[in-house]
């Protein structure tokens, strides 16, 4: 990701986006929450757990091919989906993958999403970048909270066509972020207390980006993790 100053101009506006895109959520979406999770999807198309699918503005969101994707071509704008509920203090975490498109990008979590102009945001590049944002209504592009107003380098976020782990904390006025394992920033800011989840994609150069989200997962950043899922599988030719 370029630190050229014009590339922070880029995300001006971009939340009108998805303002006006008549995108209905399940009207009854399934609960979700096994394991002690509050809300635990792998997108295998099982269940139905809410999440907004569209294709408009140059964006896509649907789940298939090992996922769900979120594709974009249009250079500036940040393209999201929800599941239509309402956490406080949660650990949001996700396996994340790129297959296409530019590096220079950005993609990651939501947290506290109370409207298009309001919500939390925890992003990661395919070139090695990250930030901790928000949108308030009031200012029409990000409000960068990490990193002095930038984004930050680090060797922790693979590189390129690469998978990454993002965990994303939200617990009282603590905001932080984790990349396949390591912490890297901690923020404070108090401006939401509630709200939805997500996940969200960006590009910044023309191209196709493609961000596959899988093993999507949320619990209480006041108790203790869940215990992983497990999937037994029978070998074959036993009975």
């Amino acid at each position: 990701m370029s630190m050229r100053p014009w590339r922070w101009l880029l995300f001006i506006g971009m939340w009108w986006g998805l303002v006006g895109c008549g995108v209905s959520l399940p009207s009854a979406p399934e609960r979700c929450d096994d394991n002690g999770y509050l809300l635990i999807d792998d997108f295998s198309g099982e269940r139905d757990c809410g999440w907004a699918e569209y294709n408009r503005g140059g964006a896509v969101v649907a789940i298939g091919s090992g996922g769900l994707h979120i594709t974009s071509s249009q250079p500036g704008q940040i393209w999201w989906t929800n599941p239509g509920r309402n956490f406080e203090d949660v650990v949001i975490q996700v396996t994340t993958r790129q297959t296409d498109g530019p590096d220079d990008n950005a993609y990651g979590l939501i947290c506290r999403y109370q409207s298009p102009e309001n919500f939390y945001l925890f992003l990661i590049s395919s070139d090695g970048y990250y930030a901790i944002g928000k949108y308030q209504s009031g200012n029409n592009q990000i409000t960068y909270l990490s990193g002095e107003g930038e984004y930050q380098p680090s060797d922790v976020i693979n590189q390129g066509e690469a998978t990454n782990d993002i965990e994303a904390r939200c617990e009282g006025d603590t905001l932080s972020l984790a990349v396949n394992g390591i912490e890297l920033e901690t923020v404070r800011d108090g401006t939401f207390v509630t709200g939805d989840v997500g996940m969200a994609v960006s590009t910044f150069e023309a191209g196709v980006v493609d961000i596959q989200f899988d093993d999507f997962m949320v619990f209480d950043a006041a108790g203790p993790m869940p215990e992983p899922t497990v999937v037994v599988t029978a070998e074959a030719g036993s009975q």
